[in-house]
């Protein structure tokens, strides 16, 4: 069988892995360059932000997915030579308004969590804002250097003899058939096999729109900060009021985001500038003394309930879909990419497709 994934982040990257594992040639094409949108451009949490806020479906996706990171990190490093860097500092909760859910979702989903009253906190993080409350330690979670991920997924296709790799090829037309599908790029060229896989990520509905099908699938703009500490200055991850801190193995440190209604403009600005530097501060004080190295933004591709969408598109013979995943692209990714598999394989699914069919 051979496929044609159409979007080179970490859904379309792992979607081609999964694909020639089982057996496929895959084709992957990508617009811009490889890794460079969504999938580089967020915090690498290995987790929802507020895990016991979301719906079952995000759940399942997101429990296989942390179960699966060890060994595709693992598996990737002795591949490539390059280390993912995934880190399980644990995720620290600050003043959660919905702490006792948090602590019940935890039992139900065997998730070790440690609740810190004001004095019990402060001792174990000194480095706290003074008016940090109470908080809950999830010491479990991880994250996961999400450019290094990327760049070892991009070393290991490009090695594989099954893998074509085409970066700048916009796909500008789709054409299903019952005997194989096929697309067409802005230079004319067209690129057919027995099926197409989009993984566009935020122009994911836009493509689909090409056919004539709906997926509201729409750009949400994130922005982030980078510092820089002393290594094992940050013990852990932080989360608190909508932000977030995570330290890398180097001493850097991410800050995010923001959640913006802009389109498909990537733009930075002064007032998210603003806002970020101050949740920085209030999250780890120590901040206000590092440089701020960088700010970006990337657009997720937001979705009702944040709920994906991964399966065969309605009436479009031979085209599927793997995106929608909002903020959590690179939470689901490796289960995303497996159940998305497993049915154009043909395939027991690891978890039931039916939450995330475009026919639901």
């Amino acid at each position: 069988m051979r496929v044609v994934v159409v979007g080179g982040g970490i859904n379309g990257l792992l979607t081609a892995r999964e694909l020639v594992a089982g057996g496929a040639e895959v084709v992957l094409l990508e617009q811009g360059e490889f890794g460079r949108e969504a999938s580089w451009a967020g915090g690498g949490i290995v987790s929802p932000l507020y895990p016991w806020r979301y719906s079952p479906a995000v759940t399942a996706l997101a429990s296989w997915a942390q179960q699966a990171y060890p060994q595709l990190a693992a598996d990737l490093l002795a591949e490539t030579g390059i280390d993912p860097e995934l880190e399980r500092c644990g995720l620290l909760f600050i003043d959660a308004p919905d702490a006792r859910d948090a602590r019940v979702w935890a039992a139900g989903h065997d998730m070790p969590v440690e609740v810190l009253d004001h004095a019990a906190l402060h001792a174990r993080w000194p480095g706290l804002a003074a008016d940090a409350g109470e908080g809950l330690f999830l010491p479990t979670l991880a994250n996961i250097r999400n450019p290094r991920l990327l760049k070892a997924l991009l070393a290991a296709l490009r090695a594989h003899p099954r893998v074509q790799l085409r970066e700048h090829a916009e796909v500008v037309a789709m054409q299903p058939g019952s005997n194989g599908a096929a697309v067409t790029l802005a230079d004319g060229h067209v690129v057919s096999g027995d099926a197409v896989v989009v993984c566009g990520g935020a122009w994911s509905g836009r493509l689909l729109a090409t056919l004539g099908s709906s997926l509201p699938v729409r750009p949400v703009r994130g922005q982030m900060q980078l510092y820089r500490l002393a290594p094992g200055a940050l013990p852990s991850m932080i989360m608190r009021a909508g932000h977030y801190v995570i330290p890398r193995r180097d001493g850097h440190v991410l800050c995010g985001s923001t959640l913006e209604e802009a389109g498909f403009d990537k733009s930075t600005t002064e007032q998210a500038h603003d806002i970020l530097r101050a949740a920085a501060l209030r999250l780890w004080p120590a901040l206000a003394q590092a440089p701020l190295l960088q700010q970006w933004a990337g657009l997720r591709p937001g979705s009702p309930n944040g709920i994906p969408f991964i399966g065969a598109v309605p009436g479009q013979d031979g085209i599927w879909v793997n995106a929608g995943q909002f903020r959590n692209g690179l939470v689901l990714a490796p289960a995303s990419a497996r159940l998305l598999a497993d049915q154009l394989l043909g395939r027991t699914p690891v978890i039931d497709p039916l939450p995330y069919s475009l026919a639901y």
